[in-house]
């Protein structure tokens, strides 16, 4: 049985708290189940300019609490919190704190890092991929300890967290649900074994946007990316909710001019690129059409708008949702 549709909403660079608030409020009295930023940190510059990273204006997590207080029934959350820019042990009561305020409403997105340049900008090292996904399972595994009762005993290569329980609980005994994003083998088979939710991702290994890593999620190696999580997650597959953010979304009656103008930015043919997951292009009928089609091929029933498309695809939310 398929899943039912959700649909997110996320934004980068609100221009003031009111609008933040307004937005947050728009969304959850427009059918979005979740609205979400990402976990970015540096500003205008060339260390920005050079990742190919948008700007994103506020920092992740008090932007969430304040997007729980204006609102009463949405989920807050973050695409991704990087689980290198925070202290383990202060992350996670972080997280459980805002669980606990909102009342049960945090979604818990996680990701290794990939933007290199951000992490060269604030001092961050950048270990090779091996090591960073290393201290993200080690990170997981302190989360999960954490929300559950009992004094933690944790000491191992990137988390030490001994002799104390973690406060506060989350609102719900098994603590809000993990989602775990990502684009490349390993995080993907972790995601599937660990995950609530698992958001796909272009795969990230050069370190900053771009054509490559756009190319890495075309329909046929999204196809892979499922085979990926199915192999981790084994008998609970059908229990992961598959999310995907539409990046390239244009509401418009000429979809097909437009993907033939756009595709060759991405080194992709029209055909290609129109199948592609991050993509939704066309009209209202269209895309509703093409996220019916990506749930039955890949599984995805959960996809992410930007906020800058708000009022174009309302249509398309209240359709699939019957809201």
């Amino acid at each position: 049985m398929s899943k039912p549709f959700r649909f997110g909403l996320q934004a980068y660079a609100p221009n003031s708290g009111k609008e933040w608030r307004e937005l947050a409020r728009k969304a959850e009295a427009s059918g979005f189940s979740s609205f979400h930023l990402a976990d970015h940190i540096i500003g205008p510059g060339p260390a920005l300019t050079a990742t190919g990273h948008p700007i994103q204006t506020v920092a992740a997590i008090p932007a969430m609490a304040v997007a729980a207080e204006a609102t009463s029934t949405i989920k807050v959350g973050c695409r991704v919190l990087c689980v290198d820019y925070r202290s383990p042990v202060m992350l996670a009561k972080e997280v459980a704190t805002l669980d606990f305020f909102s009342e049960g409403r945090l979604e818990l997105g996680l990701g290794a890092g990939w933007l290199q340049g951000e992490y060269e900008a604030i001092g961050i090292p950048f270990d090779r991929a091996g090591v960073r996904i290393d201290r993200f399972e080690e990170v997981i595994a302190l989360l999960r300890a954490s929300f559950a009762e009992g004094e933690l005993n944790i000491d191992t290569p990137h988390v030490h967290a001994v002799g104390f329980e973690a406060v506060p609980k989350p609102f719900t005994k098994s603590g809000p649900p993990i989602m775990i994003g990502g684009g490349a083998k390993r995080i993907l088979t972790i995601a599937g074994r660990e995950a609530d939710i698992v958001s796909l991702n272009f795969n990230n290994s050069s370190g900053k946007l771009g054509a490559a890593g756009i190319g890495s999620s075309t329909a046929e190696l999204t196809d892979q990316k499922i085979q990926w999580i199915k192999d981790g997650a084994g008998a609970r597959f059908d229990q992961i909710e598959i999310e995907i953010a539409a990046y390239f979304t244009i509401v418009t009656p000429d979809g097909e001019g437009t993907r033939a103008k756009m595709a060759p930015m991405f080194g992709m043919t029209p055909e290609v690129f129109a199948e592609h997951p991050n993509a939704l292009i066309g009209s209202v009928d269209e895309i509703c059409d093409r996220i019916v089609e990506r749930r039955e091929r890949f599984g995805i029933s959960y996809v992410s708008f930007g906020a800058s498309v708000i009022d174009a695809v309302i249509p398309v939310v209240e359709r699939l949702t019957g809201k």
